[in-house]
């Protein structure tokens, strides 16, 4: 999500990370051009009044480079002239201010069941499948309930396979404070998919990487940890 107010920016990050999303967020159009240029999101949500490089300017560098991930853009209401451009430019959807977060929820869920359908259908990591589009899980052929925020840390962990989160970007991401040393959070949410993801299984996929973090992956490096725990 790229908004300069960072109020607004928090508010909208805590409520689409209550409902299952991991959100990354910029303040200016420069800062997201250098994230959107090395990592692969889902979608963007766009404000049109940025500082600097305004989002129209950003939508209209990211074509230019054939970077095709939708872009839902917020927009002032009433500002047809502003949409009308932006549908011109390449996005994919608008919302005009003010806003229901329960629409902007729907319409970002939306718009990356759209982009799943087009690129890919699932993850796979050895018998595990995660359908984003169908936000399910599968491990041998066998359903895994998981709840809203621990669909999102799999699905994170799973489309970046081998990388290693620490505790304090999975904050980040999905609670919306600063890591501190007692918080325990992010433990007690790997533990929850391990005793769903791995423990009826023999094979493990969840590793945690001694002194950094977690990640999925068919094994853990040696010497990165003393096995998945």
């Amino acid at each position: 999500m790229v908004e300069d107010e960072r109020r607004v920016a928090r508010f909208i990050r805590r409520a689409l990370a209550e409902v299952g999303f991991a959100v990354d967020l910029c303040r200016d159009g420069n800062e997201a051009l250098s994230l959107i240029s090395g990592t692969r999101f889902d979608a963007i949500i766009l404000d049109v009044n940025l500082p600097g490089t305004d989002g129209h300017s950003v939508l209209k560098t990211l074509r230019s480079r054939s970077i095709s991930i939708p872009v839902l853009m917020l927009t002032p209401r009433g500002s047809v002239n502003e949409r009308v451009e932006g549908l011109n430019l390449g996005t994919h959807d608008y919302v005009s201010n003010p806003f229901s977060m329960d629409e902007l929820a729907a319409r970002t869920r939306a718009l990356i069941r759209q982009s799943s359908s087009e690129s890919f259908s699932f993850y796979r990591i050895a018998d595990l499948i995660v359908r984003p589009a169908e936000r399910t899980v599968e491990r041998s052929e066998r359903r895994i309930d998981l709840t809203s925020r621990e669909f999102a840390l799999l699905e994170l962990l799973v489309r970046h396979s081998g990388r290693v989160f620490t505790r304090t970007q999975i904050c980040e991401r999905f609670w919306d404070y600063d890591f501190e040393p007692g918080t325990n959070v992010v433990d007690v949410y790997i533990q929850r998919l391990r005793e769903k993801i791995d423990d009826p299984f023999a094979q493990k996929l969840i590793h945690t990487v001694r002194g950094t973090g977690y990640k999925v992956a068919r094994e853990l490096e040696s010497g990165t940890g003393p096995g998945h725990r």
